[in-house]
């Protein structure tokens, strides 16, 4: 376990507190308990926006305190930012923000003016999380710089989307196009594989009269490798620190949540992840999944996430730097210490990788191994909930999923019967 002495010995600031930000109620989120665990193990004060008192955050042993803060993600901008300026005269002095999903990366960005004065935050252009968390304005960026992305489209009516189901090559992937609107207005739950174009108009009849989806183009897994990027880019462009990994499984199969991961060099995604970051003057901590399409060679980006990923922990350099601790050291003026990633490092959401694993053996596939790894031999496994020194976070979070893993099962079990009578 890491302790203060480690936290002084990366030369991070401790005086300085982070305080995790999330907006919408969605409290089984583990990249916020990471992020908490991550400073707060090196001494460092670490506070939390948070649901209620009974999330698995609010439960950490490295958490100073919880400011209870009930949001759903449709609330005006402005309601939004005297939230964070309440939680700003809570906190001793200017915090590192740490926002841990699009809509409260997009309200940071936006309103930095007002933000600046109480918290530390990336010299960010006002506008730009917002495109990068938009899926058809990030394609447009793509396209823009040269950066392979798989072909998409923002249908902008019923008769659009009629006529793109009449010419589209099936399946394709349904995404909801802005981050707001996938809680105000959101036209599928997640990324959704349609199979043809009867269900792509069955899916559209629910849709609004301008419908905030995205329609990409399905890149199928028997051709393709899942690659996550997580960085922490200074105000130059210049990465503090970058990790490439593998999507080893997800949750729904192929297309969601990160279930399991492992970390696996890959300089040349790095490379090329670090130039785009460098065109489109990014800075802060990045989030980007791409795939890698074996039929044409090329590593194509699928999203770019303005934030904490959920799954960063999974990534960890020689001299204890993750891209949480490389933007604290950043944003309070330290250097970051240079180290390389270390290998063969696993990452697992219990609880969806138990459902996940279920669906990858019904499918054929087995896990993706690190090719420069000896057999047997790794760099441990991270657990997203489980941690021997922070037990409360995993139990809270069995208990409050106890009740809606049973419900599920229970309509299964009502669905299988009624399927066989």
């Amino acid at each position: 376990m890491s302790t203060v002495r480690d936290g002084l010995h990366i030369g991070l600031d401790t005086s300085v507190p982070g305080l995790v930000v999330k907006i919408g109620n969605y409290p089984l989120h583990h990249g916020g308990v990471g992020a908490i665990r991550s400073l707060g193990r090196l001494g460092v004060p670490m506070y939390a926006l948070t649901e209620d008192r009974w999330t698995p955050a609010a439960r950490s042993r490295y958490l100073r305190e919880a400011f209870v803060w009930p949001t759903t993600g449709c609330e005006p901008a402005e309601r939004l930012v005297d939230g964070l300026l309440a939680a700003a005269r809570r906190l001793r002095g200017p915090a590192v923000l740490f926002p841990t999903d699009e809509e409260a990366a997009v309200l940071v960005a936006e309103h930095h003016e007002e933000l600046r004065p109480h918290f530390l935050l990336p010299p960010v252009d006002p506008g730009l999380p917002r495109r990068l968390a938009s899926k058809q304005a990030l394609y447009e960026l793509c396209v823009e710089h040269g950066v392979p992305a798989p072909v998409s489209t923002a249908p902008q009516t019923y008769a659009e989307v009629e006529w793109f189901a009449s010419r589209a090559r099936f399946p394709v992937v349904a995404k909801n196009r802005e981050a707001y609107l996938r809680r105000a207005r959101p036209a599928v739950p997640g990324t959704t594989r349609v199979s043809g174009p009867r269900e792509l108009l069955a899916l559209a009849r629910g849709w609004s009269d301008r419908p905030g989806v995205v329609l990409q183009e399905y890149l199928p897994p028997r051709f393709a490798e899942d690659w996550i990027v997580h960085a922490c880019f200074g105000a130059d462009g210049e990465p503090r620190a970058v990790f490439t990994g593998v999507k080893v499984r997800s949750w729904p199969p192929h297309a969601g949540m990160t279930a399991a991961a492992c970390t696996v060099d890959n300089p040349e995604l790095a490379y090329l992840s670090a130039q785009f970051v460098k065109q489109i003057g990014y800075a802060g901590i990045a989030d980007m999944d791409w795939r890698f399409d074996r039929r044409d060679g090329r590593y194509k980006l699928l999203d770019f996430n303005p934030r904490t990923g959920a799954q960063f922990r999974m990534f960890e350099s020689t001299t204890g730097v993750d891209v949480v601790r490389a933007q604290h050291l950043e944003l309070t003026g330290r250097t970051v210490p240079a180290g390389e990633q270390r290998e063969g490092r696993r990452y697992v959401v219990e609880h969806v990788d138990a459902a996940a694993r279920l669906a990858y053996l019904g499918r054929g596939r087995r896990d993706y191994r690190p090719r420069d790894l000896p057999a047997g031999r790794t760099g441990g496994t991270e657990l997203a909930w489980a941690a021997a020194d922070d037990p409360l976070p995993a139990a809270v979070a069995l208990a409050r999923l106890a009740r809606p893993s049973a419900r599920h099962l229970w309509q299964l079990w009502r669905g299988s019967r009624g399927t066989h009578r």
